[in-house]
């Protein structure tokens, strides 16, 4: 299959410390679990959660308001509410904060894509990392065309 290697196997970067852990919004739950685990093993002092959804994500929101760990947890809206968005709301952050090394999670099918869109953006050290990904062949099927969708999308769209 032309898609596995992008899409079920795609390149990981190896985990070291970062300036900030950055979670992209619809990788599920495990990811930002993940993103927690990271700062809890001293990764980072820094974990931002992509929140596209606002605040219909009462526990994400409630997550980013109430400090309850020793390291720092925030979230971003994207705008626009999308991989792109996302990749320019962590160039806003790194620019203001100077960091330099970021770790970013999301789901298997999405790591290459989201490595090329925010490469575009983000110009330091970039640890693509992949969070559990549990998918049914119909799921796997539907990321499959929504990914090679979204690069194709990428590929036309010019800069961050």
């Amino acid at each position: 299959m032309l898609g596995w290697p992008v899409y079920v196997t795609p390149q990981v970067d190896q985990l070291r410390h970062a300036d900030a852990v950055f979670v992209l919004g619809g990788s599920g739950d495990a990811a930002y679990t993940l993103g927690l685990e990271y700062a809890l093993q001293g990764y980072t002092a820094d974990v931002v959660f992509s929140n596209p959804n606002g605040a219909e994500a009462i526990w994400l929101t409630d997550l980013c308001s109430h400090q309850r760990y020793r390291f720092t947890v925030s979230c971003v809206e994207p705008n626009p509410r999308t991989t792109r968005g996302e990749a320019r709301a962590l160039e806003r952050l790194a620019t203001a904060k100077g960091w330099h090394s970021v770790i970013v999670l999301t789901d298997a099918p999405h790591i290459t894509r989201a490595r090329y869109i925010i490469q575009r953006c983000f110009h330091g050290d970039l640890m693509m990392r992949e969070s559990e990904t549990e998918l049914s062949p119909l799921e796997w099927a539907r990321s499959f065309i929504y990914q090679t969708a979204g690069f194709v999308r990428a590929a036309v769209q010019s800069g961050c």
